[in-house]
């Protein structure tokens, strides 16, 4: 379970200030770093040999084969470009653990996120669901199907509310909290099915993968999922229990703005446009506290002040 990979002086750079937040103390003779991710041990040598070991040593070593610096460059920032770069070839027939999050954006409601297990047994059943493509399904469409979802497959939501997202958002960067938020759905769903264990676990991506990680170090997470982890943007195209997260965590964010907008008596717009900043300038007006609906951190609050006056 290992490989050996031979590359430039440049590239050799390229990877020592890649692994820098994964490295480790200890570097073996003639190796200028040493690091270790939830794939994989990789070790760079003075030769411009690299040493790859652990489950994910072919997926880590594909970033850098056959001099594609490019590629490697690529998942050098905050988020690859390069939807499935890393993902293995049938990875969707796989059984796999998915997480997706909602609520990011918008102004009012919740951060939302939801973790899926779709058994490679029940990947026909769910494709039968319509939500390959889960990102153009309607609301309604989305409504009609969740309910399945719960009823077969085993899940997790956790449901950040904006009083509980603001107390968190002072210590912690919205990166930070989606971090904290996915590795506990995912260890929730974990738990739920043991001692079964996926082929693999699928996030979502929002941050490179040494960020992620880092994210949990810092925020001194107990218990932090890391073993077949895999990062991709566009999670749903690559395998379904991703499409099924997103649809679970979006109605859940839904049925939160409906309560929430029952609670102020007037409809909370998702979103951050100009509307929301209308729509909270009312609610100042009427003297209702905006950190009970809104994610405070967001300037729709300093633009809602502005229109108050």
């Amino acid at each position: 379970m290992q490989k050996v990979i031979q590359v430039t002086p440049s590239q050799l750079q390229k990877m020592v200030a890649f692994y820098t937040s994964a490295s480790t103390p200890h570097l073996p003779n003639g190796a200028v770093f040493a690091a270790k991710n939830s794939r994989a041990s990789i070790i760079g040598y003075k030769s411009g040999k690299v040493l790859f070991q652990g489950l994910g040593f072919a997926q880590e070593a594909a970033i850098w084969q056959n001099g594609t610096v490019s590629t490697a460059a690529k998942v050098l920032g905050k988020k690859s470009t390069t939807p499935g770069v890393n993902i293995p070839n049938n990875f969707s027939n796989w059984s796999v653990l998915g997480s997706d999050e909602v609520g990011a954006g918008a102004y009012f409601g919740p951060l939302t996120t939801a973790a899926v297990f779709v058994a490679k047994e029940n990947i026909s059943w769910v494709r039968q669901l319509g939500i390959a493509d889960s990102k153009t399904l309607t609301d309604a469409k989305m409504r009609q199907i969740a309910p399945d979802i719960i009823a077969k497959l085993p899940h997790h939501v956790v449901n950040l509310m904006p009083e509980k997202y603001n107390i968190l958002q002072q210590k912690n960067n919205v990166n930070q909290m989606k971090a904290i938020s996915h590795n506990f759905v995912l260890g929730k769903v974990l738990d739920k099915i043991s001692p079964t264990m996926p082929d693999g676990i699928l996030i979502d991506q929002f941050a490179q993968e040494s960020t992620y990680f880092k994210y949990l170090h810092n925020a001194k997470q107990s218990k932090i999922v890391q073993q077949n982890v895999y990062f991709t943007t566009k999670g749903e195209q690559y395998h379904l229990s991703v499409a099924a997260a997103s649809i679970l965590a979006r109605v859940v964010e839904l049925d939160a703005i409906d309560s929430l907008s029952h609670e102020a008596g007037i409809r909370l717009p998702i979103g951050a446009g100009k509307e929301v900043d209308i729509v909270a300038s009312k609610l100042l007006k009427q003297g209702a506290d905006l950190n009970h609906f809104a994610k405070l951190h967001f300037a729709n609050t300093l633009k809602a002040e502005k229109l108050k006056r």
